[in-house]
């Protein structure tokens, strides 16, 4: 049975790789049960064993780089599982993205005129808009820990999630731009056909598909952030960590 000292020593060695906090919780319960198993296996003690599983786990905790967090270099095996999960996040948020182009489609089959159509499209995106907004006003007890540099005990970053701030401060800010749109040439070009500006149809169809998307991926990492946190202040009342 390991100690809490044996177990803050291994916490203290992931801190110091600089793993975002619920990434290390998550290793160091699997790297817990690792320097178990060598000591009993191998019939090693504890600091033996460690210096085992570390020589093993060597490979996963070199810097590299990552686009979503450039120019901050992160360990091998963050970069996995953030790009699992972020993959995971982004799939949904395309599936949704693709349902609002769809009612972005039916609206204007559906509206009487391009004024009818510009209101509609306005509604739709500030949508989003409305939706960001309520999401930072009733969380407003966590918008510090939704710092991009904010860290646990100033060593390591609270969550993989809370980086994405950023890129919902732009989408915000693009979606707020896309308002003062109207739609006019996808409207022209499927009522009326008679638009020869393809190249501002695709513009006008597929901004905002990208920033709706956008908008529902940050969203997303918003609120599983929260929820990690959640977890982590649970964890972390009874942690030696």
């Amino acid at each position: 049975m390991m100690t809490e000292t044996q177990e803050k020593e291994v916490a203290d060695y992931l801190i110091f790789q600089q793993l975002p906090l619920d990434i290390l919780l998550e290793i160091k319960d699997h790297m817990i049960s690792q320097v178990s198993d060598v000591q009993t296996n191998e019939k090693l003690n504890f600091e033996q064993a460690f210096l085992k599983v570390k020589k093993a786990w060597d490979g996963e905790f070199k810097m590299v780089s990552y686009i979503l967090f450039s120019p901050v270099q992160l360990p091998l095996i963050a970069k996995k599982v953030i790009k699992e999960k972020y993959n995971s996040l982004l799939k949904k948020s395309v599936v949704i993205g693709l349902l609002f182009f769809g009612i972005n489609l039916l609206l204007i089959m559906f509206s009487k005129n391009q004024e009818e159509y510009r209101i509609f499209f306005r509604v739709l995106n500030g949508m989003f808009l409305l939706v960001l907004g309520l999401a930072w006003l009733v969380n407003v007890k966590i918008w510090k820990y939704m710092r991009t540099d904010f860290k646990y005990k100033g060593k390591c970053f609270y969550t993989m999630y809370q980086k994405n701030t950023g890129l919902m401060l732009i989408s915000t800010l693009s979606m707020l731009q896309l308002m003062g749109k109207n739609g006019h040439y996808a409207y022209q070009f499927f009522r009326t056909q008679n638009t020869p500006e393809i190249f501002g149809v695709l513009i006008t169809l597929l901004i905002p598909f990208v920033l709706q998307t956008a908008v529902i991926f940050t969203l997303f990492n918003f609120f599983e952030h929260k929820k990690s946190l959640k977890k982590l202040q649970n964890f972390l009342q009874t942690s030696t960590l």
